[in-house]
């Protein structure tokens, strides 16, 4: 195989960010190596892959300082752009929102999209306890569904984590949780009735997703809220089949049977979750990928990189 994967979930850790999480230790010790360019191209050309596309998934909200968010998001988003400028054929970025506020979102939108030129946008999960489907999320998904952008949507951990996490740490299940919790309520809430134009990618196969498919649109009937819109289950499928799903923490056959049962080869792309996933974790997940027999070997070269450059046709 020659080096040609698309990496679409892999995190940029350098300057505003590393600043930001220096004092950060994960679960067991583990912190994250100062990211650079350098590291970033030798971690790539040891592991096939031709580009990544970077992002910083954490929420910028709720901070102290007025206008906090605002400038953090611009810091880190004109980083993302030097990266883009200076090698093009190795990097793209999903640019980093304020979401302190929708408006302020969707100024930095424009600004990182049509100024700055990055190649889609990162949001999390839900935004201090704001989900797809509420009324915070509106102009921002509706401002994507419009220019069809790609979205990288990354877990984060529910408001409620304190309880729900039993004192563990939020990757092991609250963050896939949390992904499936978040497009649930953006089903059940009509965002794609309302958003058709959304491309939404999401982390780690979408977590618990897809394992509840039939469950979630068997439910469509009677297990809607008041608020919820009119939807059945023929919408949920379709749904939950247009959406993007990667591989990132993702590559067993536990994750990928039921994921092509809610979608198809078509809609599953290659991701590492580097440098937060540690190298061993991430080469043990792509042996894992690339030795799953439920693809063809056409279907995993598009797994692998066609698939993406539908979506980042600039890396084609």
């Amino acid at each position: 195989m020659s080096r040609d994967r698309i990496d679409v979930h892999t995190h940029y850790m350098g300057g505003t960010v590393a600043r930001l999480m220096e004092k950060t230790v994960f679960p067991g010790g583990f912190r994250i190596a100062p990211w650079t360019v350098a590291g970033a191209l030798g971690f790539m050309d040891e592991r096939e892959i031709a580009a990544q596309v970077l992002s910083f998934p954490s929420v910028l909200a709720g901070m102290e300082q007025p206008g906090l968010a605002v400038r953090l998001a611009r810091d880190i988003n004109e980083e993302l752009a030097d990266v883009v400028r200076a090698r093009p054929d190795r990097f793209g970025a999903f640019a980093s929102l304020p979401l302190d506020a929708p408006d302020n979102a969707v100024k930095e939108i424009t600004y990182a999209l049509d100024t700055l030129g990055l190649d889609g946008v990162v949001l999390p999960s839900n935004a201090r306890g704001e989900y797809f489907g509420e009324p915070f999320f509106e102009p921002i998904l509706a401002e994507l569904a419009r220019r069809r952008t790609p979205v990288l949507v990354h877990p984060e951990s529910c408001p409620h984590i304190d309880v729900l996490g039993m004192g563990r740490v939020a990757s092991i299940v609250e963050f896939p949780l949390d992904t499936a919790r978040n497009i649930v309520n953006a089903v059940y809430r009509g965002v794609f009735l309302r958003h058709p134009g959304l491309t939404l990618i999401l982390a780690h196969a979408g977590g618990a997703l897809p394992t509840l498919g039939w469950r979630i649109a068997a439910h469509s009937a009677t297990g809607r809220a008041p608020q919820d819109a009119a939807i059945d289950a023929g919408h949920v499928s379709e749904a939950l089949r247009s959406l993007y799903y990667e591989t990132a923490l993702a590559g067993s056959r536990t994750s990928l049977l039921p994921t092509l049962e809610v979608t198809g080869a078509d809609r599953v792309l290659f991701g590492t979750d580097w440098p937060a996933a540690p190298v061993a974790v991430v080469d043990d997940n792509i042996e894992n990928l690339t030795g799953f027999d439920g693809f063809t070997p056409g279907e995993l070269a598009a797994v692998e990189r066609t698939n993406a450059t539908r979506l980042f046709p600039r890396f084609a």
